[in-house]
């Protein structure tokens, strides 16, 4: 799926820790092959730093760190209790500010949440609301294993009663071997799933086996 065919696409997974800034940087290096000039931003991370300079080397070191994730807690929490612990909080409308800025002059963005769709980020408002801020189409990323189903459908189905568009799922295969979860997940999420798989990535894959 050419997914540069729009300005930008919002990343959320079904959970924290299912490999978001793992496809989502294979998408971005992908993308940056064909000549793109595409850009990976977090706007938020809590805990390890790692997936926001995962997103800058994929996006070629084009951006100064501090501009793709301008806003770093220490605290291994949803963003909204570190802002409380450490502050400063977040504030939605800064927020988006700093995506429009650090995207200008790129053709693609691609701008990766944190955790899952419901995450807090701040005083009564989360994820969910910086997706919708933002206007882009959302990508769901979810881990191929026991409880796919249900966390896959729940996040999509919650995507789309936002009024949000969400462009469909890639399951990312976080173990090398397969259960009969792992082997039936994708046929049953097919036929149950309101948007459609776009793919996989396998196991320590470096690109995404796309079918849409």
């Amino acid at each position: 799926m050419k997914l540069d065919q729009y300005e930008g696409i919002f990343v959320t997974g079904t959970d924290t820790n299912i490999g978001k800034t793992y496809v989502s940087s294979i998408i971005l290096e992908e993308i940056r092959k064909r000549g793109v000039r595409a850009v990976g931003l977090k706007p938020v991370s809590s805990g390890s730093r790692e997936d926001a300079e995962r997103l800058w080397q994929a996006s070629g070191g084009e951006l100064d760190l501090d501009i793709l994730n301008p806003r770093h807690y220490r605290t291994p929490v949803a963003p909204y209790t570190a802002g409380q612990i450490e502050g400063p909080p977040l504030i939605l409308e800064e927020m988006a500010e700093q995506v429009t800025a650090a995207r200008a002059g790129f053709d693609f963005a691609l701008v990766e949440g944190a955790g899952g769709w419901e995450v807090p980020l701040g005083k009564g408002f989360g994820i969910s609301d910086l997706a919708g801020k933002l206007g882009f189409p959302v990508l769901v990323v979810a881990a191929n294993w026991l409880g796919a189903i249900n966390h896959t459908l729940l996040t999509v189905k919650a995507i789309q009663a936002s009024g949000q568009e969400c462009l469909g799922v890639i399951l990312n295969h976080l173990e090398a071997e397969r259960d009969v979860a792992a082997v039936t997940n994708r046929a049953i999420l097919e036929e149950l799933c309101p948007v459609p798989i776009l793919g996989e990535v396998m196991t320590d894959g470096t690109e995404v086996d796309w079918t849409v």
